[in-house]
């Protein structure tokens, strides 16, 4: 089965005061089936907001079209003023790979795009990035150069002819943008000052193109030029960032205003990082930062993670606890309430995907274990169980990296817990898992069968789903088994206080493993495919031999250490 292809659109539109036009664009873009809107994000003193949605590409481009089209007619540039630049209605309208796309397969639903919108529509459209058809076009601030109020002369320019669209000046809706470009992570980090020349100043230290060289005073000296008469620069401190700064009324303070292009050669926390250094060195303080728009989680936990080993901190605790870290290091949530619920581009599409059972209360697993209904069964419990037995062994890690006669072994304490929290997690996607696998055998055997072909089709659809019913519960031994050497090396090696933790953790990882074989070979008597079936058994026998010779170690450990 082909994974879908998906892109993210990220169109800027120069309104961000009225919402009720923002509100007849994300309309249009919602009327669109394959498009999921992430999210919308208003800013009142730059008049502009920036809309996150993705899909499939032919989804993808529809509705961005459909909401150029509604911005043309609902957004008048000629009577537009804000902090941000702006050249039309929809300044920008970037692409996106997400997955299981290139970025040539992109360039070519972005020209799509543009041809589509310069046919139908009065509007120039300029491609910038990687889909660019000029090098000096590539950069948007060269398309951008001068705003609105440069376009009347520009596009009587032959040089300035658009890509896409009439070369004529469309008042109400100026030009626009499209690309397609990496993702970009536009950023701002807020300073104790309302100076902009200030903010600047820090802007140019840490942009990649930096400031311009000048000689004896940094400010009013000479301009030093190289051999061919062009201004010499000193390069900033964070390679692939574009930086300004600007003063923000609704905030009553100055920004550093950032666009991370490139998040591998310049990290979020790094770019936050080199903010704070110029600001120190400048006599002004960082008070926060926020983010525009969303985020990938590897960002996040990137930043968490920095900001947890800086503390000499376990990075072995929970994918929401390293969130909040991020979330507090960076003061993220100084100028409103960060949900990473809506921020995260993650957890949006994850969102879409269905855990009832992990998503209850304990009550409530239990209450609906206990009921009449067949599901969940023991293949999901023995998964549950399994997540609790490794969940008490990467507690006894962190509990002994955070102890203080150990704080030289923090780091090796802290890998063993990330090791504990990756099985948790696996584990627990297994618990929901199980129960499909055993929904699907049910839809299988309600399936017609008045014909013969559909008694095939049946029978097909009935061994298909028994073996993945048989996959899931081996799965579930196999990631439960790799928690053998954390409660091992926990039992023997970490605080003695917590011994018997290390011990209740093995004997829930062993029930979880037997009770999954169980699982196995239950299911395993109604596949027709023997050669699978003689193999997986196989397989499990062995884990299931490990997992006793495994707890008996342990339990003698935790017997001779309790008396």
């Amino acid at each position: 089965m082909n994974e879908k292809q998906l892109i993210e659109c990220v169109p800027n539109f120069s309104e961000g005061r009225d919402m009720s036009i923002i509100k007849q664009i994300t309309d249009e873009i919602e009327s669109v089936d394959g498009v999921k809107l992430l999210d919308v994000d208003p800013g009142k003193a730059t008049n502009r907001t920036v809309v996150t949605f993705v899909g499939e590409p032919e989804p993808v481009i529809q509705a961005a079209f459909l909401a150029i089209k509604k911005a043309s007619e609902i957004i008048d540039m000629s009577k537009h003023s804000g902090e941000h630049p702006r050249m039309g209605a929809t300044d920008v309208c970037p692409l996106i790979p997400i997955s299981n796309i290139t970025m040539d397969e992109v360039v070519e639903y972005a020209h799509k795009l543009g041809k589509m919108a310069g046919t139908a529509l009065e509007i120039p459209f300029f491609m910038y990035e990687s889909a660019a058809t000029k090098p000096e076009w590539k950069n948007l601030a060269t398309i951008r150069a001068g705003e609105y109020e440069a376009l009347p002369q520009k596009l009587d320019n032959s040089d300035w002819k658009p890509d896409y669209g009439p070369a004529k000046f469309n008042a109400q809706a100026g030009a626009t943008a499209i690309g397609a470009r990496d993702f970009l992570i536009a950023y701002n980090v807020n300073l104790n000052t309302k100076s902009v020349r200030r903010a600047n100043s820090i802007a140019f230290d840490i942009r990649e193109k930096g400031r311009i060289k000048r000689e004896g005073n940094a400010v009013n000296g000479k301009i030093l030029n190289d051999k061919n008469g062009n201004p010499l620069r000193q390069a900033g401190s964070c390679k692939g960032v574009k930086a300004i700064g600007w003063y923000i009324d609704e905030y009553e303070q100055a920004q550093i205003s950032m666009n991370i292009t490139d998040i591998k050669k310049t990290s979020l926390q790094k770019a936050f990082e080199e903010v704070r250094k110029s600001a120190n060195k400048n006599g002004l303080r960082v008070t926060g930062s926020e983010l525009v728009g969303l985020v990938p989680l590897q960002v996040m936990l990137d930043v968490g993670k920095y900001f947890l080993k800086k503390q000499r901190k376990s990075l072995g605790v929970s994918e929401r606890e390293i969130i909040h870290i991020a979330i507090k290091s960076l003061g993220l949530d100084e100028l409103g309430p960060f949900d990473p619920d809506k921020k995260i581009i993650e957890y949006q599409l994850r969102n879409e995907i269905k855990t009832p059972l992990i998503d209850m209360t304990l009550p409530d697993f239990a209450n609906e274990t206990a009921s009449e209904s067949m599901a969940p069964g023991g293949g999901s419990i023995s998964a549950y169980v399994g997540a609790l037995g490794v969940a008490l062994g990467t507690m006894v890690a962190n509990i002994s990296g955070n102890r203080r006669v150990w704080d030289d072994r923090w780091e090796e304490f802290s890998e063993w817990a990330e090791q504990g929290q990756v099985i948790k997690d696996q584990l627990l996607a297994l618990v929901d898992e199980d129960t499909k696998a055993f929904n699907g055998i049910i839809e299988a055997v309600r399936m017609p069968k008045g014909t013969d072909e559909e008694k095939k089709m049946r029978q097909q659809a009935m061994q298909n789903a028994t073996k993945y019913a048989i996959e899931v519960p081996f799965k579930v031994m196999e990631v439960s088994a790799a928690s053998f050497d954390l409660i091992r090396y926990m039992t023997k090696k970490g605080n003695r206080n917590s011994i018997t933790d290390g011990g209740v953790g093995a004997l829930c990882v062993r029930a979880a493993i037997h009770g999954a074989f169980m699982n196995v070979k239950v299911n395993s008597m109604d596949l027709d495919d023997k050669k699978f079936v003689k193999d997986i058994l196989k397989k499990g026998e062995k884990i299931v031999l490990n997992a006793d010779k495994f707890e008996i170690e342990i339990r003698k450990a935790v017997t001779e250490a309790i008396g």
